[in-house]
């Protein structure tokens, strides 16, 4: 299925690896223009290297997205480079802290600000741009810790916030074409990533968290998120607004309990 990204331009902060990269790669495949940024140059010079080679205009933005005027100068800059803003993709998250009693209230913030506020700040700065271009799709990548208890605590209110966030923007942006909608992956595996490490780590743990919790037998791959927040980010879902698309093979717990 033709998903109509040809000539669009989408932005995915946190571009340079996992779920972002895959994002990024998967519209690019598409024929969409893309923006991403990352804090490490090398990865950015690499990730826009790819995206060139798939034969689309690309650009990167080295910025920390936590850093006053970051994230804004990362999609004020792409929108010039790359001629507007049809898609946007806040993917940078991760938490702050351990468990609740060792943890301070400052990790709590933390948490909130990569998670929560950096997605809003994001979709605040596209907004104008995606209703120059007459309307356009906003993706906040959550995961099933914003609906399912487990650790880490302040990571799952994070996650919900964003969940919630994202649907009432939905209907607040909807008169300008603006569509806001969550994807809330499970546990996805691959190198370099945290459950990698965690299976080279403790492999018998894992499997026995993955026997147990996953009915396939195996946790998600990127490609299979990306191909979602694609389908999210293009004229073929105009009709979902304000959902949360959990993409997690009908996992349970959210993570291992360390």
């Amino acid at each position: 299925m033709d998903l109509r990204l040809q000539g669009k331009v989408v932005l995915v902060t946190g571009g340079t690896r996992g779920i972002g990269q895959a994002a990024a790669l998967r519209c690019a495949e598409e024929g969409a223009s893309v923006g991403v940024c990352g804090r490490t140059k090398e990865a950015l010079e690499a990730m826009v290297g790819r995206l060139v080679a798939l034969g689309v205009k690309a650009h990167g933005v080295q910025v920390d997205v936590l850093e006053p005027g970051g994230v804004e100068r990362f999609v004020d800059e792409c929108a010039g480079a790359l001629g507007g803003v049809d898609g946007l993709v806040a993917n940078v998250g991760g938490t702050a802290g351990g468990n609740f009693l060792e943890t301070e209230a400052d990790a709590w913030v933390k948490t909130l600000e990569v998670n929560l506020v950096h997605a809003v700040r994001a979709l605040k700065a596209a907004a104008p741009h995606l209703a120059k271009v007459g309307g356009g799709s906003a993706v906040f990548i959550a995961s099933i810790s914003g609906s399912r208890p487990g650790p880490r605590a302040q990571y799952g209110a994070a996650k919900a916030a964003e969940i919630s966030a994202a649907a009432s923007l939905a209907r607040e942006l909807a008169p300008q074409r603006i569509r806001v909608n969550t994807v809330s992956p499970g546990s996805i595996h691959f190198e370099g990533g945290s459950w990698a490490k965690r299976q080279a780590a403790m492999p018998e743990k894992l499997a026995d968290f993955i026997a147990r919790e996953f009915p396939w037998g195996r946790m998600g791959t990127l490609d299979e998120v990306a191909d979602v927040i694609a389908f999210l980010l293009s004229p073929r879902s105009t009709w979902v607004n304000g959902a949360d698309v959990v993409v997690d093979g009908a996992q349970g717990n959210p993570s291992i309990r360390l």
